[in-house]
């Protein structure tokens, strides 16, 4: 199927082409994000392939149909990028990976946790120096500690028993359906709100949604204790950065971990080191001595990577067999039953 393959970096195109040997799709790697002024290069291409902080709003969506785009393939968890009205309106189809390797993000969070717990960033730059002093560093024990994990779908349930078997945390845990496989293990499912005053330790592993967004405000942080630790490697929109800022100002946040940003897509994935970084906001947190901060790079492992990219090509070919794909966020099936008579 011809598609065309919008933010390529060097390493997505690797992994594609691997995994194309099998499918043979014709692919189109293109370096520009999918947005309004973009749009026109799916010009012909029946798919694009986009990625989390691509641009499919209702206008982009109006565009791709209009090129004659059938076909939104994901290649990443997330939909929140996606106008499905539009999607409807123009009778596209979108499909997603629900999975690539949960393993990769619940590891990282973990590793989010103990470095900045540990100070290990601030120590491996001292001892660059030549400076050898432990003022500043001292962390804390992990073990016995309260860690509530909002979310605990596939990432969010490895976590908690990484934190739970292997740490010996008292877990919390926060979702709108439980997961069997958590309460076996004796992790106890509490209200938001109780998760926010008796946790040391926050976690957030839960979708981008108008219910949960800026779930982690000026109000969540009041609540929580004097020097929580809150981890975000989910989405950025989660958490009101604004009123982070505040929290950490007040030590109410202790430290905070995190792998995506609310605006991150005018930052993330590209060298901005010769550029002025024009976001105040994520500027000022990077002045903290307590925030860490990376770009959206919890999943990129090698068996993510080749997971998600077997997954993007194999929603394709099903995509173009006319099969039902398990996969879809949202398919027109009146279209494709009609395109099968």
């Amino acid at each position: 199927m011809k598609t065309i393959v919008f933010s390529t970096k060097p390493y997505d195109r690797l992994f594609l082409e691997a995994a194309n040997e099998e499918f043979e799709h014709e692919l189109y790697f293109v370096e520009p994000r999918l947005s309004i002024e973009t749009a026109s290069l799916a010009h012909g291409f029946e798919a694009v392939c986009i990625f989390v902080n691509d641009t499919a709003d209702a206008p982009v969506i109006a565009r791709l149909a209009e090129v004659g785009v059938k076909l939104i393939a994901l290649r990443c968890a997330g939909f929140n990028n996606v106008d499905l009205q539009a999607v409807e309106k123009h009778h596209l189809c979108v499909n997603r990976i629900p999975a690539y390797s949960p393993y990769s993000v619940a590891e990282y969070s973990i590793a989010l946790l103990m470095t900045l717990n540990r100070k290990i960033h601030r120590a491996y730059n001292r001892v660059r120096e030549s400076n050898f002093a432990l003022n500043g560093l001292m962390g804390f024990d992990l073990h016995g500690k309260t860690v509530g994990v909002v979310g605990t779908g596939r990432i969010g349930c490895i976590a908690a028993k990484i934190l739970k078997s292997g740490y010996d945390c008292h877990v919390l845990a926060n979702d709108l359906f439980e997961n069997p496989e958590l309460v076996e293990l004796g992790i106890d499912y509490v209200s938001l709100d109780e998760l926010l005053r008796a946790s040391d330790v926050i976690m957030l592993h839960c979708p981008l949604t108008p219910e949960t967004h800026h779930l982690i405000d000026a109000a969540a942080i009041r609540k929580m204790k004097h020097g929580t630790v809150v981890i975000n490697t989910s989405r950025g929109g989660l958490i009101d950065s604004t009123a982070m800022i505040g929290g950490l100002k007040c030590g109410k946040v202790g430290a905070l971990g995190i792998d995506v940003y609310e605006e991150e897509e005018a930052l993330f994935f590209e060298d901005l080191s010769e550029q002025v970084i024009r976001d105040d906001v994520f500027a000022r947190l990077t002045t903290f001595p307590n925030v860490l901060i990376t770009g959206h790079q919890a999943y990129f492992t090698h068996e993510a990577m080749s997971n998600i990219a077997q997954t993007t090509l194999s929603n394709i070919f099903v995509f173009e067999t006319q099969e039902t794909c398990e996969n879809a966020v949202y398919c027109d099936r009146i279209r494709i039953k009609e395109k099968k008579n």
